[in-house]
């Protein structure tokens, strides 16, 4: 991360904040899409954070903690939108979606199972393993002890194995 960048961006040059952003965008969907269920509120949150940051580049205290700070900023509007959104039902059609997905990513059947964890393992599992922060980082995000990204990275890992083993015991008996 360029550090002088993020100096000029908390100083008000807009056109570095909207660098950063951009260099940040893939990362930012891919965090969004672990956890939110549909691209209307990926887009939303991602947008919301945009805007936030914005607005608020000049409160960051470090430049070197940029990513963290973004990625918070991020992962409080993607929760802000999953709880406006519990009650809703969708009516999508399944195979669309599942279709659409399959085209952006390879191994669909893990992010699946990935997206129907728990909401405290699943945001853990994202920052992890899909946006490579490491334990330290996350503690730093979610604001809990680095024990306690272990211990949830442990469970979130358990749980996975089981669902692909019953998932692999079903096309099994599938196919005969």
């Amino acid at each position: 991360m360029d550090l002088d960048a993020i100096k000029k961006a908390k100083n008000g040059d807009t056109n570095e904040i909207g660098r950063l952003l951009q260099e940040n965008m893939q990362s930012m969907y891919r965090v969004a899409f672990g956890i939110l269920k549909t691209e209307e509120q990926i887009a939303d949150a991602v947008s919301n954070t945009v805007v936030i940051v914005f607005e608020k580049i000049n409160t960051l205290k470090k430049e070197e903690f940029f990513k963290t700070w973004l990625t918070r900023i991020l992962i409080n509007e993607c929760y802000k939108i999953h709880n406006q959104n519990k009650k809703i039902v969708y009516l999508e059609n399944y195979n669309e979606a599942n279709l659409s997905y399959n085209e952006r990513y390879t191994d669909f059947e893990v992010r699946e199972l990935v997206r129907n964890l728990p909401e405290d393992l699943k945001e853990i599992v994202v920052l992890y393993y899909f946006e490579d922060f490491s334990v330290k980082d996350i503690a730093k995000i979610v604001k809990i002890p680095e024990g306690t990204v272990k211990s949830r990275l442990s469970r979130a890992r358990k749980e996975l194995e089981q669902k692909l083993m019953i998932n692999e015991g079903e096309r099994r008996q599938e196919n005969g």
